[in-house]
């Protein structure tokens, strides 16, 4: 470890995994565990003991760790370079009179700080990441991007850099992210010190291992979650769900999951099926196990006051309170009156908030055999979003808003487990750095019917991938806005499905009765008219031919951080244009994917990456990397291209 003191300043570098740092700053009396001053607000895990080199001398002091190095001056200037070959990587800008620190503390109130911690900008970098934003980009350098979790923007603040680092901001609290030509920014706007993680490698695949030994690996995804789910706004009987799983057995198509969403309670808080529509949850249970069909419950961590159990967690100091104001942070409708009521949620950050949740999930789910969660408006999603008037047990909510989904996702995950099972899986619609390891899937929140949203969702999931998150989704054919009868819509859902086959999680979702809260309209794959419903049996049979591929990808991701779906670089890093594609993907090693997303394109341009022959897995015409083509691209077809004569069955 190396510590540097200066104007009441302590700087700590300590050698954190294979080629990683972990830095830490304070205007503190002494270094705290984490940013949020607790214990609980850090993403890494404690790492396997490494003796670094340090070297201190007149003009400063080095560190080195393998193929990382850090150098801190006399004046507290910060600098990483390549240990081998000497190339800087990252560093903080020159120190200037009477201008702030690149390490920049300000009060702001009680014990926190406003931090900005600025680095240098670098013209030719690519930054990738950062969780999933719909801006519509891929490299996120040039961008602004708010750390706070929102429908839709998950916060995960780890970038993979073109020079050959990864960065991850270990900070839980509200604050921005500021990629810019002119300079690099992180900004949090309420937080105990500065945190961060620093990794180094030669390859995209090495720093996304160091990530995943830093922050922890995902469980091996269970065989049956790589197939079908179905899904709608809301199935709102058991007789209807079960209508719906004996069609898709009636028609001979493949289905893995079917999903209970909202208001199957009886009202929010209770956790609980309402007995008048789901009379024998049991029964449905079993009856769909000898369909093959697993059976997932949407949860939402929303309190009714109207709630059983609202007395007893407000008496315990269960639920997320406000510094000012009445304690209640969401307003929606509920079971049984379609008038708005105020919510409040519970406090994921308090442990015992966690298991009082699970223990009414286990009696009011678990017992009836349902294992597979959907923890839906986990961001937490606040009317409006305000983290500076929220206080959570870990503290003020703009030091640990963005932890909500985590320690959420951490009580299922621990509940499951205490219960002896291993097959876990959560659908969440926000997630945080190390997610992974509680088993988090992510899907992209409530998006819309279009071709610009599908064309946004490739550079998403791309980015989230590289984040962290292998197992990621979206709702095909987008969540509002779409008219199952219209031509544009049915076009859409056939170029969305032929996307999602080679997404990690393959589920149909969608409110398709515009304007309705609680019914929704017909979202079945039968739905959408003859012609699509053609195309789409056959993408779904395809899923299932291609299943077992996808199962080595998941192994690779436990294994080693290797995103299943990534960009061309991630394979293919030598090739200079690989790093500027954004609208293609590998599927594992072999499979090159490259969605239409332009209403009415029957052609698509494509580029086939330097340092491998591809083989147009339609025609089998075989041709060089490095070049563009146009490939075609009828209703029926995606361009798909297999590497090097690999071997997969995706004609039937």
């Amino acid at each position: 470890m190396l510590r540097f003191t200066l104007d009441q300043e302590t700087l700590q570098i300590e050698a954190w995994g294979p080629d990683s740092f972990r830095v830490r700053s304070t205007m503190h009396p002494a270094i705290a565990e984490d940013a949020t001053g607790t214990g609980e607000g850090s993403a890494l895990l404690p790492p396997e003991p490494v003796i670094p080199e340090i070297v201190i001398g007149p003009e400063g002091a080095t560190i080195t760790n393998g193929r990382l190095r850090a150098e801190v001056r006399a004046d507290g200037e910060l600098r990483f370079s390549h240990a081998g070959t000497g190339a800087e990587l990252l560093a903080e800008p020159e120190r200037r009179f009477m201008y702030p620190s690149a390490r920049y503390f300000k009060a702001a109130g009680g014990d926190l700080f406003t931090l900005e911690a600025r680095f240098k900008a670098y013209p030719d970098e690519h930054l990738y990441g950062l969780g999933q934003h719909p801006n519509g980009r891929l490299d996120q350098k040039g961008c602004v991007v708010d750390l706070v979790q929102r429908n839709s923007e998950v916060c995960i603040p780890f970038v993979l850099s073109s020079r050959g680092y990864g960065f991850l901001w270990n900070n839980p609290g509200v604050g921005r992210a500021e990629l810019g030509y002119n300079g690099t920014r992180w900004i949090a706007d309420g937080t105990h010190q500065l945190d961060y993680w620093i990794t180094v490698g030669d390859t995209p695949a090495e720093i996304m291992a160091h990530y995943a030994d830093a922050t922890g690996h995902a469980p091996l995804l269970p065989e049956w979650a790589a197939g079908f789910w179905q899904c709608k706004l809301r199935y709102a009987t058991q007789e209807e769900l079960l209508s719906v799983a004996r069609e898709y057995r009636q028609r001979g198509l493949p289905l893995s999951i079917i999903v209970v969403d909202y208001f199957h309670w009886t009202l929010q808080g209770d956790w609980q099926f309402d007995p008048a529509c789901w009379p024998d949850p049991a029964a449905m249970v079993r009856e769909l196990e000898e369909l093959g069909v697993k059976v997932m419950v949407s949860i939402w961590p929303t309190v009714n006051p109207a709630s059983a159990n609202f007395a007893p967690m407000r008496q315990r100091g269960l639920l997320l309170r406000a510094e000012r104001g009445v304690n209640a942070q969401m307003m929606f409708v509920d079971t049984g009156s379609d008038a708005p009521a105020y919510m409040t949620y519970y406090d994921a950050t308090n442990p015992e908030a966690r298991r009082f949740i699970w223990e009414r999930v286990r009696q009011g789910y678990y017992r009836h055999g349902i294992k597979v969660w959907w923890l839906d408006a986990c961001e937490p999603e606040c009317y409006p979003t305000h983290p500076e008037n929220l206080r959570f047990h870990l503290g003020s909510g703009l030091a640990a808003f963005n932890l909500y989904p985590l320690l959420h996702e951490r009580g299922f995950y621990e509940g499951m487990r205490s219960e002896g099972e291993t097959e876990i899986i959560t659908l969440c619609r926000s997630a945080w750095a190390s997610s992974q390891r509680y088993a988090a899937a992510v899907w992209s929140g409530d998006i819309d019917s279009t071709f610009e949203s599908l064309a946004k969702q490739v550079r998403a999931g791309l980015n989230i991938g590289l984040s962290g998150i292998p197992w990621w989704t979206t709702d095909i054919g987008g969540f509002s806005g779409g008219d199952v009868n219209s031509p544009y819509f049915r076009e859409l859902i056939v170029r969305w499905f032929q996307y999602g086959v080679f997404c990690p999680l393959f589920r149909l979702h969608g409110n398709r009765a515009p304007g309705q809260v609680k019914s929704g309209g017909p979202n079945e794959v039968w739905s959408f008219g003859e012609e699509a419903y053609g195309i789409i049996r056959e993408l779904m049979f395809l899923r299932e031919r291609l299943r077992p591929y996808l199962m080595a990808q998941m192994e690779a991701a436990h294994r080693h951080g290797a995103p299943p779906m990534r960009p061309l670089f991630y394979d293919f890093p030598a090739d200079a244009r690989a790093w500027e594609v954004e609208d293609q993907f590998m599927c594992g090693p072999d499979l090159l994917v490259a969605p239409v997303v332009t209403e009415g394109a029957r052609e698509r341009a494509v580029y086939l990456p330097a340092g491998a022959q591809w083989t147009d897995a339609w025609t089998g015409v075989v041709l060089p990397g490095g070049q563009t083509i146009v490939a075609a691209a009828p209703l029926e077809r995606i361009p798909l291209y297999l590497r090097d004569g690999s071997a997969l069955p995706i004609k039937a």
